[in-house]
């Protein structure tokens, strides 16, 4: 006798209430993306302006607001390839050892004489010493201050060559350490980008390194690829140093340890500072910067230290009470105030003349970090939202095609069990939605792909089944026994037929990127709920069937 026990009953129907009523929202959809809008801004500080209320009261709090997230080719937005210039932090790389040779070799100036550092190519570190009979010691000195570095091969390496020729001392990377050093900046710039997007409060941005130096970028729901350029596309590197002194002369000498900097300032234009090389405090030790506005009500950016920079910039504060610093973005003052008294809170304000989303833009830069190097742009592509939509109608045009086509074969070709099978193909879309929604995965154009492929699936398993118990019933076996044989000879087949496709969708998510994963998401979610709602919920709807009307004879 076809049967299913209380608690399976029970078990299906729950789940499939569960899950469509995490599909729920997705037909609501820009009603929901208001609500969750709303409920962020103000739960992030935002005032409840009217507009927000409103927003925020659109959608039930006590329903599920989790929303597929539409991926780039359906909401709009946009694309940058960027490749980091990794060469840029070698020089820095050598202006830190510098210190460590300079102070290596300065207890051994009986033996090497003077040093003097000597222009160089950036990834070098060029010493002249004055007596080139200490060469030998010079470099075994040099030579002592290398670190290992641990390689793919377990092998140890040191992180600079020493060598020299003549009076000539030269440090360099290693190849191990630059390979180390390239790999840090690119983990270092990834993280630094993916903050700055994150802080600008975008949906499933894709940020992922590509080969050895590039990095994609990929923003749903930006206006443009310059916009998006704005907020990554800078270093935002901030300093504070002292002034020295300022010129109108855009070729003022200085000396080794004094940088010339221009102003951006509309008032001082032309105006020039020139500044000590070393800073007193730089846009690392900063722990937050939010945008504000000043004393006259004009946009500004205030920041706060951390400990150590807190303590640093309080020190220099008090020593130099009545001196200019100035506040240095990207090699340019941006600002040069008078320290008037000592500021020992560890925050402090930045203007200059800023618009308000300046202020906010230069905000999200400092909190995020300084790149490491700087990116050049490759290439870069704005997606417009019409075009997105285009795509979506267009998903929706192939998904309601197949949808309509399989339920009218589903029909023709069995009847009542067809209309069972058709049900079952409805609630299995619904389940594939509440599943993205739970998960938070983001739908591409593939994605609508592999949904319709699943459309067209999801009665394969049914197809088995039925064609089974057509067999059944062709031994002149009772209907409840007919269908109770085809639900279980037919599962070995449906298993195995699932199973090895739901491998391939795995590869495909371990071994592919972007719209490749996209596409094996759908497809491995649009199995299990194909085979749950197959074997469970055509089932169920069956056995209440039979309950109710008892037949005598079945027609498949």
């Amino acid at each position: 006798m076809i049967q299913m026990s209380t608690w399976q009953r029970i078990v299906v129907v729950l789940t499939v209430l569960v899950g469509l009523t995490l599909a729920m929202p997705n037909g609501f959809y820009t009603t929901v993306e208001r609500h969750n809008d709303a409920v962020a801004a103000m739960e992030g500080g935002a005032p409840a302006t009217p507009e927000l209320t409103a927003d925020a009261a659109g959608w039930p709090g006590a329903l599920p607001s989790s929303l597929v997230n539409l991926g780039l080719d359906l909401r709009g937005g946009a694309h940058l390839l960027a490749e980091v210039q990794v060469e840029d932090v070698y020089e820095s790389r050598m202006d830190g050892y510098w210190l460590q040779v300079r102070d290596a070799l300065r207890d051994a100036r009986d033996t090497v004489g003077t040093i003097r550092r000597q222009p160089s190519a950036g990834d070098e570190l060029k010493v002249k010493i004055s007596n080139p009979a200490g060469m030998a010691e010079a470099v075994r000195l040099v030579r002592a201050i290398a670190t290992p570095v641990v390689n793919l091969t377990g092998s140890f390496d040191n992180d600079i060559e020493v060598e020299g020729a003549g009076d000539i001392l030269t440090v360099r990377l290693s190849e191990a350490e630059q390979l180390a050093t390239n790999d840090r900046t690119m983990q270092q710039s990834l993280e630094i980008i993916r903050r700055r997007v994150d802080e600008v409060g975008t949906r499933e941005p894709t940020i992922q390194r590509q080969g050895e130096r590039r990095i994609l970028i990929q923003v749903p729901g930006i206006g443009s690829a310059t916009e998006l350029k704005e907020i990554i596309g800078t270093t935002a590197k901030l300093t504070f140093h002292p002034v020295i002194g300022r010129t109108q002369n855009p070729n003022e000498r200085t000396t080794g340890r004094q940088l010339l900097v221009p102003s951006i300032d509309p008032q001082e234009q032309g105006t020039f500072y020139i500044l000590e090389q070393t800073p007193v405090v730089t846009g690392e030790d900063l722990a937050d910067a939010q945008p504000a506005f000043d004393q006259n009500g004009f946009p500004a950016v205030t920041f706060r230290f951390n400990p150590s920079g807190g303590r640093a910039f309080g020190l220099f504060t008090a020593e130099n009470v009545g001196a200019p610093f100035a506040i240095v973005l990207d090699n340019e003052v941006i600002s040069a105030p008078v320290i008037r008294e000592p500021i020992l809170g560890g925050s402090g304000q930045i203007s200059g003349n800023f618009t308000v989303p300046e202020s906010t833009n230069l905000a999200v830069l400092l909190r995020a970090g300084a790149l490491p190097a700087e990116m050049t742009f490759l290439e870069e592509r704005t997606i417009g939202p019409e075009l997105g939509q285009d795509s979506i109608d267009a998903g929706k045009i192939a998904t309601v095609v197949a949808f309509i086509a399989v339920l009218i074969f589903m029909f023709l070709s069995y009847g009542t069990f067809g209309l069972f099978a058709n049900v079952a193909l409805i609630i299995n879309i619904g389940l594939i939605f509440g599943l993205l929604s739970l998960i938070g995965a983001t739908l591409t154009l593939p994605g609508i792909a592999g949904i319709v492929l699943t459309v067209g699936m999801a009665v394969d398993a049914n197809v088995l089944v039925f064609e089974r118990i057509r067999e059944e019933l062709k031994t002149s076996k009772g209907p409840a026994r007919a269908i109770e044989l085809g639900y279980e000879k037919a599962l070995s087949a449906i298993l195995d037929a699932n199973i090895t496709t739901f491998i391939v969708a795995v590869i495909l998510f371990v071994m592919g990127s972007g719209p490749v994963r996209g596409f094996s998401i759908t497809l491995g979610l649009g199995i299990m709920t194909s085979v749950f709602t197959a074997l469970y919920v055509t089932r169920l709807m069956i056995v209440i069937w039979f309950e109710r009307r008892r037949p005598k004879t079945i027609e498949v």
